[in-house]
């Protein structure tokens, strides 16, 4: 894997006094807020559903404090003491996420420490200072202190209680006043989730319901297509996004209001696509930054929504799902994001995530955002993915750009003209078809890629196809054969794997034995001239201190005419059955 050689695009953006102008009116309304006519209680109280991770809970507990990819191991130490390692640590401090996994431990230590580090921020931040601040993490922050009221105010006195309300009460009014200023997508979905919850549960705030209620559904209308899916083809955040909606729609329907009807028709739309990203051992294909998910959210996310389900056709939020007795593949099909939609985004068309029962077994590296800059620059590129890339290049190419309200973000700017995905099923196997030209302005090819999978899951047969389409393309391809001394184009197909998966080569280095810890055993062999190895890789998996060491399989070769053809299969043995009783665990490795 690696980043592109190429020099980034520098495109002026937004100036900064502009960021610094978001932030001091952020400040400057939260200060307001603070001095406004507090809540004083509840009217009602929505009931917890935030799931938190006793694990996690353990490690805070313990001093353990580990955020966007950093470790601060503080014992006995109030969180907000802490020095900040990043930017990012910070934030997902102050959002409070962390009061989940204390709330699922449900110990009197677990208690003592969220008490005193919520009361710490209450103390330090109430009045308006503070990286907490934000529509999307004030919303988020009202949610965990709502949902979890009973712990927290257990055995706390009047005062304390006061101070809480009081607290609750101004993060709702600035939250009323400031919910636009948060990016569409993910952040206004949480605000506006906020707010709801917030004026439905506490007293003098019931003005702010109808206002954000009305607000939910323009942003439903808005940001979720008719297929039930967001811009960003982001899975991880689809399902975050469906979380939000159906908790907001659970609460008002508790509190005898009735969701816009766009409110719902977004959560029966995105149901569907959700059951089409999902793998087989319950966890979400790995895409445009998003990861599996904690496991069994989704399939309690889709549990909730209460829709029966349906059989999806042709595509999900542009990915492609293939799916075989236990086996399930899944393909991003379609135009990658673009503009503020992909500040996020990978250089992943058509590559592919392949799962086996409960066995995770082709990936791709996945989000690397929470180890630093470096490695989210890497896991973006197109050699971080499961499928064909023209040595040295990215299907899609970085450019940093201004986004509006003084942010800025490096989004991709050359990506594909044309993705095309064809679909098709037999009697005894399903097909996919699929192409894009994202090389064809800097090398006149054009990548196909065809995929089979056998009814009964035990054979992904693959094609994968470099070709100069059209005269302008065979010009383009002459010309860089023509710089490169017609050596010819390189190009490596990768297969990433999961770190679970042993991987060896066999048959002289002709193919490659993959065996996973339910016991199944998978061979890769190919066909053609193209040179197989197994090299390292890494997986990238968000909530761990550093990348994971893993292998993949790298199928390598070169286009010295107008086409060059790879075929490969992915097997189980022979021997290996049908069904296997998977009842081991993955392992419980260090952080």
């Amino acid at each position: 894997m690696g980043a592109d050689p190429e020099p980034m695009i520098q495109v002026e953006g937004t100036p900064s006094w502009q960021e610094r102008r978001v932030r001091l009116m952020n400040r400057w309304h939260a200060r307001r807020a603070a001095h406004a006519r507090p809540a004083t209680g509840f009217v009602s109280r929505p009931e917890p559903r935030t799931i938190g991770t006793l694990s996690r809970g353990r490690q805070f507990v313990a001093g353990n404090f580990l955020f966007a990819g950093h470790l601060v191991e503080a014992p006995d130490t109030m969180i907000w003491d802490i020095a900040m390692p990043s930017p990012r640590f910070e934030e997902e401090v102050h959002g409070f996420r962390w009061l989940d996994d204390l709330a699922a431990v449900g110990t009197t230590a677990a208690r003592q420490r969220a008490q005193a580090w919520t009361w710490g921020w209450i103390d330090r931040f109430g009045r308006g200072t503070g990286a907490g601040w934000q529509p999307g993490l004030t919303g988020r922050r009202l949610i965990r202190w709502i949902n979890h009221a009973i712990f927290l105010l257990h055995g706390r006195d009047s005062a304390s209680s006061q101070a809480f309300f009081s607290s609750l009460g101004a993060q709702t009014i600035y939250l009323g006043r400031r919910w636009q200023n948060a990016p569409p997508g993910m952040a206004r979905f949480e605000a506006l989730t906020g707010l709801i919850y917030a004026g439905l549960a506490l007293t003098g705030m019931e003005g702010h319901v109808e206002p954000a209620v009305k607000a939910l559904a323009r942003e439903c209308v808005r940001e979720i297509d008719a297929g039930g899916g967001l811009p960003t083809r982001n899975p991880e955040e689809l399902l975050e996004v469906f979380t939000l909606l159906i908790w907001a729609a659970q609460a008002l329907i508790e509190t005898g209001h009735d969701p816009e009807p766009e409110h719902e028709d977004a959560i029966v739309r995105i149901a569907p696509t959700l059951r089409a990203l999902r793998h087989a051992d319950g966890g979400l294909a790995r895409f445009h930054g998003g990861g599996r998910g904690v496991d069994g959210w989704l399939d309690h996310a889709l549990g909730a929504s209460g829709i029966r389900p349906e059989h999806q056709n042709g595509l999900a939020m542009g990915f492609a799902r293939l799916a075989g007795g236990r086996t399930t593949v899944i393909v991003d099909a379609a135009l990658p994001p673009s503009g503020d939609a992909s500040i996020n985004a990978h250089a992943s068309t058509l590559a592919f995530e392949l799962t086996s029962g409960r066995r995770p077994v082709v990936v791709n590296c996945g989000p690397g955002a929470t180890f630093g800059e470096t490695w989210r620059r890497a896991g973006r590129a197109t050699p971080s993915h499961s499928t064909l890339g023209i040595d040295g290049f990215s299907s899609s190419r970085l450019g940093v750009v201004g986004l509006g309200r003084g942010r800025r973000g490096e989004v991709l700017y050359d990506i594909p003209r044309d993705v095309r995905a064809q679909p098709s099923s037999g009697p005894r196997a399903v097909r996919l078809l699929v192409g894009h030209d994202g090389y064809a302005a800097t090398h006149g090819l054009t990548h196909v890629r065809q995929l089979t999978l056998s009814r009964d899951g035990r054979e992904l047969t693959g094609e994968d196809t470099l070709g100069a389409l059209t005269e302008v393309d065979r010009k383009t391809l002459q010309r860089r054969m023509a710089g490169a001394q017609f050596h010819g184009v390189a190009f490596s197909i990768r297969f990433h794997l999961h770190p679970d998966v042993d991987a060896t080569l066999d048959m002289g280095g002709h193919a490659v034995s993959l065996t996973l810890k339910s016991g199944e055993i998978w061979v890769f062999r190919h066909g053609g001239p193209g040179r197989l190895a197994l090299e390292p890789s890494v997986y990238l998996e968000p909530g761990r201190l550093k990348p994971r060491a893993t292998r993949q399989i790298v199928l390598s070769g070169r286009v010295v005419e107008s086409a060059c053809q790879m075929n490969w299969t992915l097997a189980k043995a022979q021997d290996t059955p049908q069904a296997i009783r998977d009842v081991v665990q993955f392992a419980d490795d260090d952080l």
